[in-house]
């Protein structure tokens, strides 16, 4: 993008070198600098190059002077404003030059480069791709395509991979790797179109060195000033793009891990203060490794340096021969205690600074712990809820989300690190060990000072070095596991659980029979699970090695819930993955099953003789008990219902207790329905109210199921009906509510403060038991096991060998990424029949009642006639009397037998009539 009209626009001329007054609109090409190449993949492994750079081409004839300009990254589908500003500083480029400016670097692989000017800055370079844009400001430039290509501080903009700022028809192509760069395809040549004027090819760094420092015209000599003037009041500093002079303590310092600086101090500065009148931090990140390796925490150091925002942090970046070391044993800085949520201005203030956290957190996000070693926090003693699990969609939910984002901060390890990065995946991870536990949930207290900083988009917490495994860790995190769920009584415990797409068709298994299927490797290349697969193949483990893994856990799981019911979700459909036995997987974890507990334990419920067509690979199903229920009746999948052609049909089941009347039958009917991604149609497009996409297709699969179930349970002669299973929705949306306004009442929620699922550092239930109007009263208890979201993915068998840590074990515990739950319930027996007879007496003699009980129980017995008691009794073992009394006149007494015995022989009243004679 050439944005100078010709130097007719204005041309100022300052000691021999022509400086472009900034114009407006379009101009003919290579008439100012252009980002002649970008390699992106710097330091992964097999890279050509250490960092990441963008190298800058003036391919005019005159001198191009770029102090104060800046070259500025941002995400792919971002419009947001810039996140990584690296200013050019007091540089000129000569013609037909380059400038190389150096980037961040993803590990430690490839030949370093000599930048002519360095920064952290990261540029993606992956698939997705990103946007860089070269301009005449060190301002973070910020809007949609438009509002970046027509802003006129703005020279050339790269849009490359899947981004959506880009010059002309489209974004250049994704044809970088670590071993190729986006080159301009005709040398400095700039047609404004980025799919045509860049390519692949061969990175080839270019520096300018010594010939391009100072831009000819008048520098700002650095000036001297405290570390709060340079941070100041706002989210930016008023010291952005100049030279600096400032003293602090040096006291947190990175000498590994890729932060490459310290963090300095103003002496005398810490201790007690209060957030509300504290407006701007004491601290401030500088970067430079060799600032890092030549001082300690607590030295005092003078540092030169430009300041500049880094991704929303602000910093300063030195050099070797640019900072001091000063003797001043005296110069000391204070942790300062300071109780957590702090507002946005609040955090701005203390940025840099260092803290002492008060007060107890709770981890509520850990999924990237095994990633970037970083976990997730809310202050107080709960995870931070899903919006939508315990308020209502739209502007509650929004308001909610707002409160979460502000309370989350991010405890890190100091450093930057990606461990799932093949070349570090040989390095353990930091906070997780084999036998420790770092949950959702947990309980954290700080016991050592951290420093407030922002990277990533995130306020973190970051210890004062980079922590290592086994290092000293700056907090002490609680234990929250239980070896089993809570006792939850009744007659009959009901539990479901989603496994996880458990198929026993492996990837190998697949690719065997002619199938293709990438997979996802563990550290040393070998397949773990399936990504993607032809032809409706597997998406469970890769080979039987990972499949024993994975049903180790799910067996322990399950054995251990001890549930009488379990309905399943996310098991292979054989049929629907090319087998003739749509059982054929249920079947072998049972198998599994009964192996593990020494004994037929489990048995599986066949599937219905009809099922729907065009089935998905993954079914829903039931395993019993049989020496506790057994069915009634066949099982029955709802067919012909359009609400489910993107889901999965539910599926029914009548049971009883072995032994059991018909007034025990009890049905259960379980469901998976529509997952929260994308939606097909525009209904289902997500609506931004917090329930995701394709809540509409949930919707109607919701009141869908509640017709299925009427249906149901009137030809299974019951009222007790359960609704199991992963439905996909939290607790406050749409399809709950539907099914609750039918009737149900939502069973955990209800008698738990337990969640099943955590998605993006919050926590709530995607699954649920409901309970009929009629089933709920039986109703004994309910219990969440939280074996599974609360837990590290790392602990997962897909995760085996990501690290060089061995965090697998065959235990409950990640056994899915949702956790099962369990119900306790009571069942109407039939109760016993009693049979009562009377002789004919004479009046005088007391007439003897006989009874006598089908079931062996006890009761207390009374005769009536009318109001009046005339005779008392029990039941003992199955007999019994009841002795009348003697001065009943002679005629025909009509009487009542009353019977009320326990819970097992019942309550009776037994007309008989009674002749006396004189």
């Amino acid at each position: 993008m050439n944005r100078l009209g010709g130097l007719a626009l204005g041309v100022v001329l300052t000691a021999g070198v022509v400086t472009m007054a900034p114009p407006a609109g379009a101009s003919p090409a290579n008439d100012d600098v252009v980002i002649a190449e970008a390699y992106l993949n710097g330091g992964s492994a097999g890279a050509s190059y250490l960092n990441k750079y963008v190298e800058l081409f003036n391919p005019t004839d005159e001198v191009i002077d770029v102090n104060g300009w800046s070259v500025q990254y941002r995400s792919y589908s971002s419009t947001a404003a810039f996140t990584g500003v690296i200013p050019l500083g007091d540089h000129h480029i000569e013609p037909g030059g380059r400038l190389l400016v150096g980037g961040g670097s993803n590990a430690a692989n490839g030949a370093p480069i000599s930048p002519d000017v360095a920064s952290a800055v990261s540029f993606s370079g992956n698939a997705n791709g990103g946007t860089l844009a070269l301009a005449r400001t060190t301002t973070p430039l910020s809007g949609d395509r438009a509002a970046v290509l027509g802003n006129d501080a703005v020279v050339d903009v790269l849009g490359y991979g899947a981004s959506t700022t880009y010059e002309g028809s489209g974004p250049a192509p994704s044809g970088y790797s670590v071993t190729s760069s986006l080159n301009r395809t005709a040398a400095g040549t700039d047609t404004d179109d980025n799919a045509t004027d860049l390519a692949g090819a061969a990175p080839t760094p270019v520096a300018c060195g010594d010939a391009c420092d100072g831009g000819g015209g008048p520098v700002d000599p650095p000036v001297e000033k405290s570390i709060a003037e340079i941070q100041g009041d706002g989210t930016t500093s008023p010291f952005a793009g100049k030279e600096v002079i400032t003293t602090g303590v040096a006291t947190a310092v990175y000498k590994t891990g890729g932060f490459g600086g310290a963090y300095l101090q103003t002496p005398g500065t810490g201790g007690p203060l209060d957030v509300a009148t504290h407006h701007a931090s004491d601290g401030i990140f500088v970067f430079s490794s060799a600032l890092a390796a030549a001082v300690e925490k607590g030295d005092l150091v003078r540092v030169t340096g430009g300041v500049s925002e880094f991704n929303g942090l602000t910093e300063i970046s030195t050099s070797a021969g640019e900072f001091q070391v000063l003797a001043d044993p005296t110069a000391t800085v204070e942790p300062s205690p300071v109780a957590f949520p702090l507002s946005a201005a609040q955090r701005e203030s203390l940025e840099g600074m260092l803290l002492e956290p008060t007060g107890r957190f709770t981890i509520t996000n850990n999924f990237t712990t095994n990633q970037y070693a970083e976990i997730g926090l809310a202050d107080g003693d709960k995870a931070l809820p899903t919006p939508t699990n315990v308020v209502a969609p739209g502007a509650p939910a929004a308001a909610l989300q707002a409160e979460n984002d502000a309370r989350l901060v991010t405890l890190d390890d100091g450093s930057s690190i990606n461990f799932l990065n093949p070349a570090n995946q040989g390095l353990a991870l930091p906070w997780l060990t084999p036998d420790n536990e770092v949950r959702a949930g947990a309980p954290v207290t700080f016991d050592d000072p951290v420093v407030l900083d922002y990277r990533n988009n995130l306020w973190k917490l970051q210890p004062t070095q980079q922590l290592t495994a086994g290092g000293d860790e700056p907090v002490e995190i609680g234990t929250t596991r239980t070896a089993a769920p809570q006792a939850v009584g009744g007659d009959i415990k009901l539990g479901t659980f989603n496994v996880l797409n458990y198929f026993t068709q492996t990837v190998a298994d697949h690719v065997a029979a002619g199938g293709t299927c990438s997979t996802f490797n563990d550290r040393a290349g070998n397949p773990v699970t399936a990504d993607s697969c032809s032809d409706n193949g597997p998406r469970g483990a890769a080979d039987e090695v990972n499949l024993e893994r994975q049903q180790a856990k799910i067996v322990a799981a399950i054995n251990t819930l001890d549930a009488d019911v379990v309905s399943l979700e996310e098991i292979e459909n054989s049929a629907a993955v090319g087998l003739t036995d749509r059982d054929d997987a249920l079947g072998n974890l049972v198998d599994a099953l009964n192996a593990a507990a020494g004994s037929t334990k489990w048995a599986f419920v066949p599937s219905p003789a009809e099922v729907p067509a065009g089935e998905d690979v993954i079914r829903t199903a039931f395993i019993y008990q049989p020496s506790v229920v057994q069915t009634v009746g066949d099982s029955r999948i709802l067919i012909g219902a359009t609400a489910f052609d993107n889901a999965r049909e539910p599926l029914a089941q009548a049971f009883k207790p072995v032994g059991g009347g018909d007034a025990s039958t009890f049905a259960v009917i379980v469901n998976h329905f529509k997952s929260k991604g994308s939606g097909t149609t525009p209904e289902d497009a997500d609506q931004g109210d917090g329930q995701g996409a394709s809540n509409h297709s949930r919707t109607l699969q919701a009141q869908a199921l509640v017709d299925f179930a009427d249906a149901f349970k009137a030809s299974a002669g019951t009222d007790t009906v359960f609704l199991t299973g992963d439905f996909n929705a939290y607790n406050e949306e749409d399809p709950v509510k539907i099914i609750e306004a039918a009737g149900y009442v939502n069973v955990p929620r209800k008698l738990t403060d337990k969640e099943t699922y955590q998605f993006d550092g919050q926590i709530g239930s995607l699954d649920h038991v409901f309970a009929s109007a009629a089933a709920f009263p039986a109703v004994t208890g309910a219990d969440i096991w939280n074996i599974n979201a609360y837990e590290s993915v790392a602990r997962e068998y897909s995760r085996h060998n990501y690290n060089v840590t061995d965090f697998y074990k065959p235990d409950p515990y990640r056994a899915s990424d949702h956790d099962p739950e369990i119900v306790g319930f009571d069942v109407d027996e039939d109760s016993s029949e009693v049979t009562a007879t009377v002789k004919p007496t004479k009046y005088g003699h007391a007439a003897v009642v006989t009874l006598t009980a089908t079931k062996g129980s006890t009761a207390f017995v009374y005769v009536t006639e009318g109001s009046r008691i005339v005779g008392l009794g029990a039941i003992i073992d199955g007999s019994g009397r009841a002795v009348l009394d003697p001065k009943l006149k002679p005629g025909t007494h009509h009487l009542v037998v009353h019977v009320i015995g326990d819970k097992e022989l019942g309550t009776h009243d037994i007309p008989l009539d009674l002749v006396v004679t004189k």
